[in-house]
């Protein structure tokens, strides 16, 4: 049984989310679904006297099987449950300071995964390679759909935009001679917790030029307002375009569309997604200072470096040895075995934090 109090403690604490801190009403959602595994662990237990449950909170997170899958929960899951959970006590013993003075702030700061060995992890993302892949078949000038499509994969590419801003981004939001896009949710851009950002592509003229052929016919066919990812009427073999706003499974639309053009490519599949992660990917691989590290973060529209390094190290990770070893090769002509021994000792994290320090030594 779920103790009341607590359960309105959560409410008070959603409403300054949507009131104070302005967040959508799908943020809110997401942090109501993360504290009701702490209102189920707290059960009749008051907040003020969580310290004392057993099983911790972490380690129940950790052996928490969903009932209807018997499936655990994913580590990412696990984590931004007890960092929501942590946000939220630190708010609660602000606010209630009276009430919540018997937990310690010591407890709180136990909110964090229980250690666990690290497996290996394929790290999934779309390159430069599989995307011009994708649009090299030929599309006919009658089949707008595989134009319509040849460009998504392009563009999501170029800009690293989540799916759900893509297919809400309006004909007006794109501007290919500046190689810009405005994310503006004024525009009807749906972007994530409502932000703004004028964002960019980059400059590889051969998916450009597949962007712009799609552009060219959607800016000459409807109005500015229109989605840029038009749907497409079929009537009687002949295609059309419609301005039609798009709906609510309009992003669950994209990855089928995008699934077809894998099939078409005789590709793997990988998920809208993935293209964002290959932006990033790529970004930061070709990055030649901190200064283009925080662009690539900033065109992510990431609120600062550590969110973008602790989404992307691990993809990173194989990369990290090469250059470091390589920037010792070029201070020595026989390569340090210690240095190298020690990188291969590192985990994930750690080598993304090494890069880090690296770009910045380069540019001081």
């Amino acid at each position: 049984m779920i103790e009341r109090h607590n359960f309105l403690m959560v409410c008070k604490f959603l409403d300054y989310l949507k009131e104070v801190l302005l967040l959508g009403a799908s943020s809110v959602e997401r942090y109501r679904f993360y504290l009701r595994h702490l209102l189920i662990w707290a059960g009749s237990n008051d907040f003020s006297r969580v310290s004392a449950i057993r099983p911790s909170f972490p380690k129940y997170l950790q052996k928490f099987r969903d009932p209807s899958t018997n499936k655990e929960l994913a580590a990412s899951t696990q984590k931004k449950i007890l960092d929501t959970s942590k946000r939220f006590f630190l708010w609660a013993k602000r606010t209630y300071s009276r009430e919540l003075s018997p937990l310690p702030l010591e407890w709180i700061e136990t909110l964090r995964q229980v250690r666990q060995p690290q497996s290996q992890q394929v790290n999934v993302f779309v390159t430069k390679e599989e995307v011009s892949q994708l649009v090299s078949p030929p599309a006919d000038n009658n089949d707008l759909a595989l134009i319509r499509d040849q460009a998504a994969a392009a563009i999501l590419f170029l800009s690293g935009m989540r799916a759900s801003a893509f297919v809400t981004m309006p004909i007006a939001a794109v501007d290919l001679d500046n190689l810009t896009i405005n994310q503006w949710p004024e525009l009807g851009v749906l972007t994530k917790n409502g932000k703004k950002a004028t964002t960019f592509l980059y400059n590889i003229p051969d998916l450009i030029e597949v962007v712009r052929r799609w552009d060219d016919i959607v800016s000459e066919q409807l109005p500015d307002t229109a989605c840029w990812y038009a749907p497409i009427d079929h009537t009687w073999g002949e295609q059309s375009l419609s301005n039609n706003q798009p709906g609510k499974n309009r992003a669950h639309a994209l990855g089928r569309r995008m699934k077809g053009l894998f099939t078409r490519a005789q590709m793997e599949y990988k998920s809208p997604h993935k293209f964002r992660h290959g932006n990033a990917v790529y970004g930061l691989l070709n990055s030649q200072s901190l200064a283009d590290y925080k662009a690539v973060s900033m065109n992510l529209m990431h609120e600062n470096l550590e969110i973008t390094d602790g989404i992307y190290a691990p993809l990173l990770s194989s990369d990290v040895k090469t250059r470091i070893t390589n920037l010792q090769s070029k201070a020595s002509l026989s390569p340090d075995l210690g240095l190298e021994s020690y990188l291969d000792s590192l985990e994930t994290e750690k080598l993304g934090q090494a890069l880090l320090i690296i770009a910045e030594k380069l540019i001081k």
